[in-house]
C-alpha cells in the first residue's frame, strides 16, 4: 500500500498582510470603530488565512488559530476563568469589555450600558515559553467555579465550514493551561476535573458539527515536568480520546526527552514533534510511538526566517514516508515569523534569496511533499534554485568578518573596578540623587506626529536637517517636561528611535530589515525583529551625540540608554550558521564600544536594557546554566569596562526570574528595574530571598494599560516593596518603556509617580 504525505500548518499570523488586525483594534479602543466592524475585519482576516494556506497547498488548515488579542486568554475566557474584579459572575464571558479589561486593564469610564468593569488592572503578562510573544497569565482564585460560557472555538470552525474550508481546530491543551495558571491562594491543578470536563463537552461539540480532528497544543511537554503534571496527563486524554474527533496532539519548542515515553502512551490518533528545535528526536519517536498514530513531523522552522535545506530533509524522510503516512508541518504555529517574503521588494537581493517568511515556509512544505510522493525528478528545476540559494548563503563574503573573530578571540575585562557596596559611595556623590530616587526606563510616547515625521523623512518628504530640528526640538520638550514634573534622573525620550533593537542593528555591520516583516508580540503590538546574518561590530558612536544634545540641556543627569547584546540576540532573527553565543558576544564589543563613548562624554549613568535575558533560558534545566554563564558573561563584556562612578543599570520586564536571580546578581548592575505592578511586588520576594545586593526600581506603573494609578496606589506598591527589601535599595520608576502610551496618560501617571516617592521620602524623614 502506498503511504501519502500531507502538509500541515498549526497556526498562521493573526495580524494580516498589512498589519490590519492592529489597525482595527486599535480604532476600537480609541472608539472610531464598532464591534461589529471589528468583527467584520476580524472575520476578513480569518477567511483571507484560510484561502491563502489552502491555495499554498496545505491539507490541514488550522482555525481557532486567530485571537483578538492572546489565545491563553482566549482559552481562560472561554473556560469563565475570569477573576472577580472583572465582575466575572455577572459579566457575559464574550464580552469585548470584559476580555479587553482582562488584557489591558480598564481606566473606569464603562460601556455605554455600565457593564464594564470600574477601574481595574489588567491581568499579569509573560512570555510564551521561550518566546517574545507575551500571554495574559490565567488567574485561579479560591472559589473558582469555571462554566463553558464561551464557543469562539467550534463558532469559527463552523465560519471556516461555511466558507468551504475544512479546518482542524486548535485548542490550547489542557495541562499547558493549567501549567501556565497563577493560582492565588489555590492549586490551578484542583480544577483539573472541572477543565476536562468543559474540553469533552467541546470536543462532543465539535464531533456533532462534523470535524473529524481536532489540534490540541501541549508545548509543556517540551519542558520539565512533575509527578502530578504527567499523572494529569494521563488522567486527562484517558477521559479527552474518546470525546469526540481524533486528537493531533501537538508538542513544540523542543524534544519530548524524558516525556516520551509518557507521550507515545496517550490514546490519540497523532503525534506531532518539533524536528528543528531537537532533530535527533525523529528515530526514538519512530520507535516508540504505534504504527497506528499518525505522525506530523516540523521539519521547517517556525521560529526563523532562513531557507529550509529541503534536499537534505528528502534525504532524511524519504526511508520513513515509504514506511508511514506522515504529516509535514512547520515546528509550531506561523505565528513568530513575517507573512510574506514578496512584500519585501527594497531588501537586498542577496540576503533575500536566503529567507523564507510563512507563505514561503508554506511553499517549502508543498515542494517537499511532492518531493517524497512523486520523486525528486519531479521538481528537480525547484530543488535546483532551493540548493542554488543555501549555496549562496553559505559562500557569501558578507557573513564573516576576520577581523570581529580576531577581536572576540582577545581578553577582555569583565569584572568592575571594585565591589558594588563601594560603587555605590562614589555614585551617590557623583549623582546626588534623594531617596527613592525617580525615573522612566527609557522611551517617551512616539506619538502620531513623531511617526510622521520618520516616515516623511524616510520618504524623502522631510531632509535631514528639518528631520534633525524637529527631533531636537522633541527631545527638548521632553526635558523641560522631566524637570517640570520632578524626575530625578531624566531620560531623552528616544524620539529618533524606531524600535529597541531595530535602532542599533541599523547601525552595525551584520543586520538587514524589513519594510514589513511584522510580527505579534502582544496585542495590538508588532514588531519588525532585524534579520542578524553576519558578523557584528560597530563602525561609530551610535547614541552619543543625542545623549549630549540632552544633558546639555539640563543640569540633571540623563541616562545613556542602550539595549544589551542578549536582548539584541533574542529579539533579531539570528543566524543559525554558528552557535548563538558566539554572535552575541561579537553584539558585545559592539556595545561594549558605545558604554565606554558614552562614559569618555560625560555620561555618569547608562542603562543596557536585558529586557529578553530570561525569555532566552532553555525550556529544560539541565541547559540552564550553559545559557546562563555566556548570557551573564556578554552582559559584563558589555559593561564592566566603566569606572566605579559610572553607574549601570539594567531593565528587565514580564517574564518570571525567581530561579534565577543568582545569574541576575552575577551581572553586577548597579541598578535593575523590573515589572512588578500587574503582580502587586510579588516578584520582590523572591529578590528578597536571594538577598540581592544591588539597588532594584519595581515597577509602580503598568504601561501596558490605559488606566492612570493615583499616588496612593503607588505608595501602597511601595510599601510592599519595603516589606522585601531595604528603603535604600528603592528606586521609583514605571514597569517598563512608555513609547507605546499617549502622553495625556503618561504626564499624569509620572506626576503621581513622582508625588509617590516624595510622600515617601517625606515619612522615612519623620521615622528618622
Amino acid at each position: 500500500m502506498k503511504m501519502t504525505v500531507t502538509v500541515a500548518t498549526l497556526g498562521f499570523p493573526r495580524i494580516g498582510l498589512r498589519r490590519e488586525l492592529k489597525f482595527a483594534l486599535e480604532k476600537f479602543w480609541a472608539g472610531t470603530m464598532t464591534r461589529t466592524e471589528l468583527e467584520k475585519a476580524a472575520a476578513d482576516l480569518r477567511r483571507a488565512n484560510w484561502a491563502r494556506q489552502n491555495e499554498l497547498g496545505a491539507d490541514w488548515l488550522p482555525s481557532n488559530d486567530f485571537s483578538l488579542y492572546d489565545h491563553v486568554l482566549d482559552t481562560s475566557v472561554m473556560l469563565g476563568a475570569i477573576p472577580a474584579r472583572y465582575d466575572g459572575e455577572r459579566m457575559d464571558p464574550a464580552d469585548l469589555e470584559t476580555y479587553f479589561a482582562m488584557a489591558r486593564g480598564a481606566a473606569g469610564t464603562g460601556d455605554c450600558c455600565g457593564n464594564a468593569p470600574a477601574s481595574v488592572t489588567a491581568g499579569e503578562m509573560t512570555k510564551w515559553f521561550d518566546t517574545n510573544y507575551h500571554f495574559i497569565v490565567p488567574e485561579i482564585e479560591p472559589g473558582c467555579t469555571l462554566r463553558l460560557g464561551h464557543f469562539k472555538p467550534l463558532e469559527e470552525y463552523r465560519e471556516a465550514r461555511a466558507q468551504g474550508f475544512e479546518t482542524r481546530p486548535v485548542l490550547l491543551g489542557p495541562i499547558t493551561w493549567l501549567s501556565l495558571a497563577k493560582g492565588r491562594g489555590v492549586d490551578p491543578f484542583d480544577l483539573l476535573d472541572d477543565v476536562l470536563g468543559h474540553y469533552a463537552t467541546l470536543l462532543r461539540l465539535f464531533a456533532q458539527a462534523g470535524a473529524a480532528w481536532v489540534q490540541i497544543d501541549e508545548p509543556i511537554l517540551a519542558t520539565d515536568l512533575s509527578e502530578r503534571q504527567r499523572r494529569a496527563f494521563t488522567r486527562a486524554y484517558a477521559k479527552l480520546a474518546g470525546a469526540g474527533p481524533k486528537l493531533m496532539l501537538t508538542t513544540y519548542f523542543g524534544g519530548l526527552g524524558d516525556n516520551l515515553g509518557l507521550t507515545a502512551s496517550l490514546p490519540v490518533a497523532g503525534l506531532h514533534i518539533d524536528l528543528v528545535r531537537a532533530p535527533d528526536q525523529l528515530g526514538a519517536v519512530v520507535e516508540a510511538v504505534p504504527e497506528d498514530r499518525l505522525l506530523s513531523l516540523g521539519v521547517v522552522d517556525g521560529r526563523n526566517v532562513w531557507r529550509t535545506d529541503i534536499a537534505s530533509l528528502i534525504d532524511r524522510l524519504a526511508p520513513l514516508a515509504a514506511e508511514r503516512d506522515l504529516v509535514l508541518a512547520p515546528s509550531c504555529s506561523l505565528l513568530h515569523v513575517p507573512v510574506d517574503l514578496a512584500l519585501e521588494t527594497r531588501l537586498d537581493e542577496e540576503v533575500r534569496q536566503w529567507l523564507a517568511f510563512a507563505v514561503q515556509k508554506i511553499e517549502e512544505l508543498d515542494l517537499l511533499k511532492r518531493a517524497l510522493n512523486h520523486g525528486r525528478e519531479m521538481v528537480a528545476d525547484e530543488l535546483e534554485a532551493a540548493e542554488k540559494a543555501l549555496a549562496s548563503r553559505r559562500l557569501s563574503a558578507r557573513i564573516h568578518d576576520p577581523a570581529v573573530d580576531a577581536r572576540v578571540a582577545e581578553p577582555a575585562m569583565r569584572e568592575r573596578g571594585a565591589s558594588y557596596v563601594e560603587r555605590a559611595r562614589v555614585q551617590a556623590d557623583v549623582l546626588a540623587l534623594p531617596a527613592f530616587p525617580t525615573t522612566t526606563i527609557g522611551s517617551f510616547p512616539q506619538t502620531r506626529e513623531v511617526r510622521k515625521a520618520r516616515a516623511e523623512y524616510k520618504r524623502g518628504v522631510m531632509d535631514e536637517a528639518a528631520y534633525g530640528a524637529f527631533l531636537r526640538a522633541e527631545t527638548e520638550r521632553a526635558i523641560r517636561w522631566q524637570e517640570e514634573v520632578g524626575l530625578d534622573l531624566l531620560v531623552h525620550g528616544e524620539f529618533e528611535r524606531n524600535d529597541m533593537v531595530q535602532y542599533f542593528g541599523e547601525k552595525l555591520a551584520g543586520f538587514a530589515f524589513t519594510v514589513s516583516g511584522w510580527v505579534q508580540s502582544y496585542g495590538s503590538r508588532c514588531v519588525r525583529p532585524p534579520i542578524l546574518y553576519g558578523d557584528v561590530s560597530r563602525s561609530a558612536p551610535m547614541t552619543v551625540d543625542w545623549w549630549r544634545y540632552a544633558q546639555d540641556l539640563t543640569d540633571k543627569p540623563v541616562k545613556g540608554m542602550l539595549t544589551g547584546p542578549v536582548t539584541i540576540l533574542n529579539w533579531s532573527f539570528v543566524r543559525d550558521d554558528q552557535p548563538r553565543d558566539e554572535t552575541c558576544r561579537q553584539i558585545a564589543l559592539a556595545i561594549r564600544d558605545e558604554v565606554l563613548d558614552l562614559e569618555g562624554a560625560g555620561c555618569k549613568a547608562i542603562q543596557i536594557d536585558e529586557a529578553a535575558l530570561r525569555e532566552g533560558l532553555p525550556l529544560r534545566r539541565r541547559d540552564w546554566q550553559s545559557y546562563l554563564d555566556w548570557a551573564v558573561d556578554c552582559f559584563r563584556l558589555a559593561a564592566a569596562g566603566v569606572g566605579n562612578g559610572t553607574q549601570i543599570h539594567t531593565h528587565m520586564c514580564y517574564s518570571e526570574f525567581n530561579d534565577i536571580l543568582p545569574s541576575i546578581g552575577k551581572m553586577d548592575a548597579d541598578v535593575i528595574s523590573i515589572e512588578t505592578a500587574r503582580s502587586q511586588m510579588e516578584l520582590l520576594e523572591a529578590f528578597a530571598q536571594y538577598r540581592y545586593p544591588g539597588a532594584i526600581g519595581p515597577g509602580v506603573y503598568d504601561i501596558h494599560s490605559a488606566r492612570v494609578p493615583d499616588e496612593d496606589e503607588m505608595v501602597a506598591l511601595m510599601r510592599l516593596a519595603q516589606t522585601h527589601l531595604r528603603p535604600e535599595q528603592l528606586w521609583v520608576n514605571p514597569d517598563c518603556g512608555l513609547k507605546t502610551r499617549a502622553w495625556k496618560e503618561v504626564k499624569p501617571a509620572i506626576a503621581s509617580m513622582v508625588g509617590a516617592a516624595r510622600k515617601l521620602r517625606s515619612k522615612a524623614q519623620v521615622g528618622a
